[in-house]
């Protein structure tokens, strides 16, 4: 199968993409969580702050603050225990598809306090594993293509998946949901790092095989999607590289300026299934290389002829992230229709497309919102706002209607999983992106931030849910097609990637405890 069949069978009805035959084995499931063995480690401060508003950030943070920033992002929070699946789990702030967690987080701190060096994440015990020690400053920032000056960064962030965290149940669509599980991550660190007053920029594009040999990891088992790096002066310039020609460097010729290290971990599956189709994936998106870097430019997809309605003009919201984060989860039958208000559905969709504004290697230095996803959702019962499908345009805080009526019925009948009654939700939202998946313009390193791109966004919706006193449910058991034509996306080349109903909801019947002081 080609690359670009194995893509679009990603996104063929449903979620039964994948290796015939495939039977998930339970009994040998990996852990959701990385066990490195025989390292040094740094205990973090188990003293978690309860609420989380945004602050001024010290002249540089200390290594209890570096916990608390770890924990709000990708910590372990809770345990739960539901009659219905007789099984104890573990969950994080952020949802990940079958709770399955397929991410790791690494640092690269260079703080005077501490160690400097290279440290995993250990979630379970909540402290720092050290990789490597020492200063690797000019290593990263080659590795970046020099596109940014860590001299002014505390710290550098990278966020990785291990394949068979999810690739066990899900096989070759663990593909897609690792993408998204990335993206809904970086918008719960994008947001938190707001909270905690660090200006933040996201690199989507770096060497590969050099930033993995840094970290010690096998590019067959596990790969770096993002790396974040981390500052507290608030104003600073992230190095644009807008029509410069960076130094040029090949990952090997990197690599072999640093010994390789191979270090001990458990993850408790005896077997791991070599998954042919992910290998070839992950390989075809390495970057060997970095050639010049040019502004990423959207196309321009004007629409005339579609009635308008405007949104009332309403405030950003103001909440706290850790009481938003805390009362967020992902509603099944919990759904209860009630009444929305045009501010409740304004203030929804203003603070997702607001707040999803980033600095990144795409669209240059400064914090901009991304062209390459767009927001469509179908309303029901939502007051001042006529029953449609409609497009929603930030430029103008407006809804662009695509088709009248409500739309309940044919979103039911488009679920491959009827694990939600959509009849009882107000709010349908699907986030859409380029129908080529951004592959002619970035590879098939395209896919993956496209992916990103859309669960960063995610995240944005359901936290503002959160906030406004809602639950969101991100769906891909549904038949983008079916979707893609309820909105005439095709004449604009797009195509739906994920489904998220948001309404008012009863609390879940399941036992559940904190798992922070």
């Amino acid at each position: 199968m080609s690359l670009d069949a194995f893509i679009r069978q990603l996104h063929a009805d449903g979620i039964g993409s994948g290796l015939p035959g495939w039977e998930v084995d339970w009994a040998d499931a990996p852990l959701a969580y990385k066990l490195y063995r025989g390292l040094p480690t740094l205990p973090l401060s188990s003293d978690i702050p309860m609420t989380l508003e945004a602050r001024a950030a010290s002249d540089e943070p200390s290594l209890k603050d570096i916990g608390h920033f770890l924990w709000y992002v990708y910590g372990l929070t809770q345990v739960s225990y539901s009659p219905a699946i007789p099984m104890r789990t573990y969950r994080r702030f952020v949802p990940s598809g079958g709770g399955l967690y397929p991410n790791e987080l690494y640092v690269y701190l260079r703080m005077e306090a501490g160690v400097r060096g290279l440290y995993h994440y250990d979630a379970a015990h909540h402290r720092l594993v050290l990789l490597r020690e020492g200063e690797y400053d000019s290593y990263l920032a080659q590795a970046l293509g020099n596109r940014c000056d860590l001299s002014s960064c505390f710290g550098v962030v990278f966020a990785s998946t291990v394949g068979w965290k999810n690739a066990f149940k899900y096989n070759t669509f663990a593909y897609r949901l690792q993408g998204l599980d990335t993206g809904v991550l970086l918008g719960q660190l994008l947001e938190a790092a707001k909270r905690f007053g660090y200006a933040s920029r996201v690199h989507f594009r770096f060497l590969d095989r050099a930033v993995g040999h840094l970290l010690g990891l096998s590019g067959s088992e596990e790969n770096v999607y993002a790396v974040i790096p981390l500052s507290v002066q608030r104003a600073i310039a992230w190095i644009d590289d807008a029509g410069r020609t960076p130094m040029q460097v090949a990952a090997d010729e990197l690599c072999r300026k640093l010994p390789a290290v191979q270090h001990d971990y458990y993850m408790r599956s005896r077997s791991v299934k070599e998954i042919p189709q992910l290998t070839q994936i992950n390989e075809a998106a390495a970057l060997d290389t970095l050639s010049p870097f040019r502004r990423f430019e959207a196309a321009n997809r004007a629409e005339s002829g579609l009635q308008t309605v405007y949104l009332p003009p309403v405030k950003r919201l103001s909440f706290d992230l850790a009481a938003a984060s805390r009362a967020r989860h992902s509603p099944e039958s919990e759904f209860v229709l009630s009444r929305v208000t045009a501010q409740q559905l304004a203030s929804l969709l203003q603070e997702a497309a607001a707040s999803f504004a980033y600095s990144n290697d795409l669209d240059g230095g400064g914090d901009v919102p991304p062209l390459r996803v767009a927001l469509y959702g179908c309303f029901y019962n939502v007051e001042g706002i006529p029953d449609g499908a409609y497009r929603y345009d930030a430029a103008t805080h407006s809804l662009r209607r695509k088709l009248a009526g409500d739309q309940r019925l044919r979103l039911q009948q488009g679920m491959t999983l009827h694990n939600v009654n959509l009849f009882q939700v107000p709010i349908c939202l699907h986030i859409a992106g380029d129908d080529d998946h951004l592959i002619p313009k970035l590879g098939y390193r395209g896919y993956r931030i496209q992916q990103m791109e859309a669960g960063m966004l995610l995240q944005r919706l359901l936290l503002a849910a959160s906030a406004l006193g809602m639950g969101g449910r991100p769906l891909l058991g549904f038949q983008a097609r079916s979707c893609d034509e309820l909105y005439r996306m095709s004449s604009h080349g797009r195509i739906s990637l994920v489904q998220i109903p948001i309404g008012r909801c009863l609390p879940r019947p399941r036992l559940e405890g904190g798992l922070h002081s």
